[in-house]
């Protein structure tokens, strides 16, 4: 019944002129869109929740069955996982153009241009994680191939979003006009805030593994599309923009912790850009930079304190005190964009508290659950365990992982039914009596 109610909706629908406009106008247009995409967010919701639930259960029964196999479930698990992204990112996104091209949301010069970037982005990751995989010299051509289009692609993504905001439709789209005064602001903000974050992030990522390996590349794949799939998954929705999503920045927040803050912030910018795509409210070129890519870099700090030596014992405080001022800085991003840009929404207000309130609405509670997923996590010993492994310095971090992969596989020769067959031939040539 829902899908042929969605597909009778999408199919049928007539063609009216407004002026020089032809608008298309669907049997069931809440059908299609608006009440496709709640219907469906929920639906993959539960399937998540469902999942998880799932994995944890038979994750603890090998844990404690068979530990041997656990590394390999692990890989299992996350392959699961991350079609699951993959099938929801796919689904979400395309009902969002869906939508963006009934309501003539879309805006050819900005948008495709955009698609064609970021899909170069993820294609040239993809390739410079396949050519990681070969030797130094592949990885390099590959790099250079990939950054190269991706560079090119995002000057034109540039040069486009340009010639949109001089051509004003920026502004009269939205049904407003920022001022001299208010735009200069939005730069400075823009300014003062990437500062701080870069800075940060080379402060507290002196001890970082210097450079993207393999390893890096695909978590940061793998990361980035959990958190996009699970910021589909928003119950609760603002009006202007923002919502509350259940632990979307979480797999960044983890990721900045096993792998540094330099590289959290870039995985928080690319992720910021996917943002765009999925929630555009674009009305200045500052005003596009402070609320996606500078805001979401941010949560990339969220591993500043990962090695603090104090809190070692304490991984849980590291996670949570790095997500408390990383979700300080996203708000006050926001808080910039929302008083400079988004100041007409509130006329009979004080630009500075309509923004306060605003963006304290669904920051905050975004990443409190974010931080206590990230708590629940961090209090396992088997997933710091792993987790370890790549939030050491790099000094340590190669020692750490070659232990941990010689323990597991002492665990996995002691294990196995040769095992005793071996012990037993052994004790026999040196004439040491074997209990049976």
């Amino acid at each position: 019944m829902l899908f042929g109610s969605l597909l009778a909706s999408y199919q049928n629908f007539w063609t009216t002129t407004e002026g020089e406009i032809e608008v298309d106008h669907y049997d069931y247009p809440d059908v299609w869109t608006s009440f496709a995409k709640d219907a469906l967010m929920y639906v993959f919701l539960y399937a998540a929740i469902a999942l998880i639930v799932i994995l944890l259960a038979v994750g603890l029964f090998v844990r404690y069955k068979k530990p041997e196999s656990l590394r390999n479930f692990t890989h299992t698990a996350l392959t699961l996982a991350v079609g699951f992204a993959v099938t929801v990112i796919i689904t979400m996104l395309s009902l969002e153009f869906f939508e963006m091209a009934e309501k003539e949301y879309i805006f050819d010069i900005v948008l495709w241009p955009a698609v064609v970037c970021v899909s170069l982005v993820v294609l040239g990751i993809a390739a410079v994680y396949i050519a990681s995989l070969f030797s130094k010299k592949a990885l390099r051509t590959a790099g250079i191939v990939a950054g190269s289009l991706a560079g090119a692609s995002l000057i034109a993504v540039i040069v486009c979003l340009l010639v949109y905001f001089a051509s004003g439709n920026a502004e009269s789209n939205n049904g407003v006009e920022v001022t001299p005064t208010e735009s200069l602001a939005l730069y400075l903000c823009a300014v003062a805030l990437i500062a701080v974050i870069v800075a940060l992030a080379f402060v507290f990522g002196t001890k970082d593994k210097r450079g993207f390996d393999s390893k890096s590349i695909s978590y940061a794949a793998v990361c980035i599309a959990l958190s996009f799939a699970l910021s589909y998954i928003a119950p609760i929705h603002m009006p202007q923009g923002g919502s509350v999503t259940i632990a979307s920045l979480a797999p960044l927040m983890i990721y900045s912790y096993m792998f540094g803050t330099k590289k959290g912030v870039f995985a928080g910018a690319i992720y910021g850009l996917l943002q765009i795509i999925q929630d555009p409210w674009i009305i200045h070129p500052a005003q596009l930079f402070l609320d996606y890519p500078i805001a979401f870099s941010a949560i990339g700090l969220s591993g500043m304190f990962a090695h603090v030596k104090a809190l070692d014992k304490a991984p849980q405080v590291q996670i949570a005190l790095g997500g408390i001022v990383a979700s300080v800085l996203r708000f006050v991003s926001h808080l910039f964009s929302g008083v400079f840009a988004f100041s007409y929404l509130a006329p009979d207000v004080d630009a500075w508290l309509y923004s306060l309130g605003y963006n304290a609405t669904y920051v905050f509670p975004d990443i409190a659950i974010a931080i206590a997923v990230c708590v629940i996590l961090f209090s396992s010993k088997a997933f710091m365990k792993q987790v370890r492994k790549y939030s050491a310095s790099a000094k340590t971090a190669a020692v750490l992982s070659d232990k941990t992969d010689a323990d597991e596989e002492a665990v996995s020769d002691a294990s196995s039914p040769s095992a005793g067959a071996s012990a037993q031939d052994s004790a026999a040539q040196i004439g040491t009596p074997v209990r049976k």
